[in-house]
């Protein structure tokens, strides 16, 4: 059971939360929730949303994978306090804590060789035990030649608490927390050095963040209280895991934010209100907008159990957000997948019977690729095995009888062939199916009266003809 939340008490700092991804790669799933739950959360109390991108692996970042965070971001709706900050243009900062922490017996140099560092590696695993750094130089005043590394002077009595607000009381051995390094060698800042100054530096009052870096919290409240610094408030989520319970990954589809958008056709509040409900919950509602969930939004509504990403349950909830979402927003996106043929004014006064049967931008335009196609139309298999002889003469009758139809709307067109259906001894289906190849060159599509209505009364003719005539 997670620790009581704030949710009726405004909390006594004012609230700053973070984002901090590293741009190695595209922003995942995961990601992204994290940067909603603390966008959420800041929005929520009236505080500060901080975006920092921890670039200091400069081999592996690249500026695209910067850019498709900040994109991805955006299009979410995620906006952030200030500029974005960059991990790196802080690294002297990070040095001089380090060094500060040296004077105050917190940490200490460590000349130690890569070869007694195996030793003691190979030592604890045949004796199978956790591996920690053993190093002679923790309790020496004097001093080794070369490139040295600092290293935290880690408590080793007793134990360190956090009360974190999802997982509730987690407790760890000081036994356990090693001698991590601080700075490197070559002067460098590690992540577990440059996440504490940089948090700190920006007032960060809440670090909400996947759980698998509850073990880092440990390691950073020892860095924290070697400062003097106050204490942020923890909140570890649990990880998105896939259908089979395993951590969601590659396999189980996961991509990044733009893929969704791009490859997927998902629409960003789709998404927004996915992930929300991804470990987070507020009584029985399952649907929010941007402000219904910032007006509840807490801690408090997080579980503890990993959430299970559901490729087809996102999709369905796709499709809900499509039948709401405004015709002419639709068209234009639709119009970006179909290319210059698209004509605009066609596919908003199209959508109203187009988007009740997409799930994804992609199915929309798809769907609408029928008002668009150049004669004579090619027929699918399925289309072509439709157009008999039989058919065809069917489509010449239909074809004398709608040029004289005056009123070229979808009542008037209705009005027009049902009694004509009837006449032949037809159902409506089997009055259709013809009608819907010739005019689509398919076996599905919207309404045959909304498909005659929306191609016009010179294009449907045209394409009735040209079948009829074989």
């Amino acid at each position: 059971m997670a620790i009581e939340g704030e949710s009726a008490v405004q909390p006594a700092r004012p609230v700053v939360t973070r984002f901090a991804p590293s741009p190695t790669g595209y922003l995942h799933i995961g990601g992204a929730r994290t940067a909603l739950f603390n966008w959420l959360y800041a929005r929520r109390f009236g505080g500060k949303f901080v975006l920092r991108i921890e670039d200091t692996d400069k081999v592996r970042s690249t500026q695209g994978a910067i850019d498709a965070i900040l994109e991805g971001l955006r299009w979410l709706g995620l906006d952030w306090d200030g500029h974005e900050y960059y991990q790196s243009q802080f690294w002297a900062r990070h040095a001089e804590v380090a060094h500060e922490l040296l004077a105050r017996g917190h940490a200490y140099k460590c000349w130690m060789s890569p070869d007694e560092l195996t030793a003691q590696r190979e030592r604890a695993q045949a004796e199978r035990r956790p591996f920690r750094i053993d190093s002679p130089w923790r309790d020496t005043a004097s001093e080794g030649e070369g490139p040295f590394v600092l290293r935290l002077r880690a408590p080793r009595e007793g134990e360190t608490v956090i009360e974190d607000k999802v997982q509730g009381r987690v407790t760890v051995q000081n036994a356990e927390i090693d001698d991590f390094i601080l700075l490197r060698s070559d002067g460098s800042p590690t992540y577990m050095l440059a996440v504490v100054v940089d948090d700190h530096d920006m007032g960060v009052t809440h670090v909400i963040r996947g759980d698998d870096h509850l073990n880092n919290a440990f390691r950073q409240v020892a860095i924290i209280r070697g400062m003097g610094w106050p204490e942020p408030i923890y909140a570890h989520v649990p990880l998105i895991h896939g259908q089979d319970g395993a951590k969601l990954s590659k396999r189980h589809g996961a991509t990044g934010v733009e893929a969704y958008r791009d490859e997927l056709g998902v629409l960003p509040e789709a998404l927004f209100n996915y992930l929300l409900r991804l470990g987070w919950g507020h009584g029985d509602q399952e649907e929010f907008t941007a402000a219904e969930a910032t007006a509840v939004f807490d801690l408090d509504g997080v579980g503890k159990s990993p959430s299970r990403f559901d490729l087809k349950k996102l999709q369905s909830l796709n499709g809900h957000y499509i039948r709401l979402a405004d015709d002419l927003r639709l068209a234009r996106l639709a119009a970006e997948r179909i290319g210059p043929a698209a004509d605009l004014a066609l596919l908003t006064e199209a959508m109203p019977v187009l988007k009740p049967r997409a799930r994804d931008l992609d199915e929309l335009a798809s769907g609408a690729g029928f008002l668009f196609k150049q004669r004579p139309l090619e027929l699918t298999e399925q289309a072509r095995a439709l157009l008999d002889g039989e058919a065809r003469s069917l489509l010449a009758r239909i074809s004398a009888r709608l040029r004289d139809e005056q009123h070229w709307t979808t009542a008037a067109l209705e009005a027009n062939l049902k009694p004509y259906a009837e006449q032949q001894g037809l159902g409506l289906g089997k009055l259709a199916q013809p009608l819907r190849a010739a005019l689509t060159g398919q076996t599905t599509s919207p309404g045959i009266f909304d498909v005659l209505a929306l191609l016009g009364k010179e294009e449907s003719l045209a394409r009735i003809d040209a079948q009829a005539a074989g």
